[in-house]
């Protein structure tokens, strides 16, 4: 249990550790925010990174972070492999701490920050944000309201898209399982979160099936080459680098996923990126390993089924779900909810509107509404405010590292309880 104590009279102090895309991006609303927090340092060892931060403090490691406290909380945005030491240095500092998530690639590593962070007493949330989306509220009011009767089972969709899969999983820091983590919990331990968050219960049991069909050496086309630059067969190739980077830089400047690519603002700049960097390889030569399809059969608390995939041909759009209950049922797509009321015979259509599904649209409005959860608490002292605490968090990568022991064995899994 938390034992922060509550901040009056100004705004709360905020560090980052780790400036890339996601921690830039929590980073935004703080510094829009001035009333309500303040970012006083960033730790990251490239100079560009903490520029782009914009904190009055930089250093480029964060342990002096842990050796003198000058924030109230911290950020931990680093890549998945390195959570494990700031998480824990920094709880025993004494800071509030929120952490990107997957927090670890391991099982052991994982509950090594949640059993620290514990033992630190210091309030402690995981970026899931797709709990706070308005969407999400929208989809648990009416779970919650009970229109559906008896919950029975669900069925939810992660469209990876297949640009998004190629940039970030194929050419981009997420394609090793060594260097990273396994698919499912880099990229989907939101999704295993989130089913558990709006049906109230946890994943008791799982078996998963998948695998890297198609990003494979022998499905690269005649003629192709080892970069999209030299490749005779580029133009007609949904995944040649020029058509996903170049109109993005000219349509809009340098944004996500270019600014991945080259820091450079011109074209010549990414061109020279594409010829040297990872982000110019074939898709079907690179050294990526982590599967490009994989689906989950679930059992939940009371009985409850749930089935889960993640594919990466798809548009690049909202996750898609259907959630079966005794008395009705409800179809979501990200955007809207509509509810089919089988007493009645009526079917309700409910509207969010149109809002960002990935990382660079905010998660729907979730990654600002993440962060202004946690600055609450961290002013307050609630930790009520934070809807993806360390024992949450705990149960969803629970689940998918018995999800992945199910894919490569062929079973069925428990999951443990703690």
């Amino acid at each position: 249990m938390s034992t922060h104590t509550p901040i009056t009279g100004r705004p709360v102090r905020v560090a980052l550790v780790g400036a890339g895309n996601r921690g830039l991006t929590y980073a935004e609303w703080i510094k829009a925010h001035p009333e309500r927090a303040e970012l006083v340092a960033v730790a990251d060892p490239r100079p560009a990174a903490r520029a782009a931060a914009g904190a009055p403090v930089e250093f480029d490691d964060w342990r002096p972070l842990a050796d003198s406290r000058i924030a109230d909380a911290v950020i931990v945005a680093t890549q998945d492999r390195f959570h494990v030491e700031p998480v824990l240095a920094l709880a025993k500092a004494g800071y509030a701490i929120l952490a990107e998530k997957p927090l670890a690639p391991t099982e052991d590593e994982t509950r090594r920050i949640v059993e620290g962070v514990e033992r630190a007493g210091v309030l402690f949330a995981v970026c899931h944000v797709m709990r706070y989306t308005p969407y999400t509220d929208l989809v648990k009011e009416v779970v919650d309201s009970g229109v559906l009767g008896q919950l029975v089972s669900l069925d939810h969709l992660e469209p990876v898209g297949w640009w998004h899969y190629a940039h970030s999983y194929v050419r981009g820091p997420w394609r090793s399982e060594k260097d990273s983590s396994p698919m499912l919990l880099a990229k989907s331990c939101h999704d295993l979160d989130w089913i558990t968050y709006v049906m109230g219960g946890r994943i008791e049991q799982v078996t998963s099936f998948g695998g890297l069909k198609h990003f494979r050496p022998e499905n690269a086309p005649a003629d192709s080459a080892e970069r999209c630059l030299d490749c005779a067969v580029e133009s007609g190739c949904p995944y040649s680098a020029l058509k996903l980077y170049m109109p993005t830089l000219r349509e809009k400047g340098l944004v996500w996923p270019v600014t991945h690519v080259t820091g450079a603002t011109d074209e010549a700049g990414l061109i020279k990126a594409l010829r040297e960097g990872p982000y110019g390889i074939c898709v079907y030569r690179s050294d990526n390993d982590v599967v490009d399809h994989q689906v989950l059969a679930m059992q939940l608390t009371d009985g409850v089924t749930a089935t889960f995939q993640m594919v990466a041909f798809t548009e690049q759009t909202h996750r898609q779900t259907r959630i079966f209950g005794s008395h009705g049922w409800l179809t979501g797509d990200g955007e809207r909810v509509t509810v089919q009321d089988f007493r009645t015979g009526e079917s309700t259509v409910h509207e969010i509107g149109a809002a960002g599904s990935n990382a660079a649209d905010g998660h729907g409005g979730g990654d600002a509404a993440l962060v202004e959860a946690f600055v609450t608490a961290v002013a307050t002292g609630d930790a009520g405010a934070v809807r993806s605490g360390p024992a949450t968090s705990l149960g969803s990568h629970l689940a998918a590292f018995a999800a992945e022991r199910a894919r490569h064995t062929g079973t069925v899994q428990t999951v443990p309880a703690t």
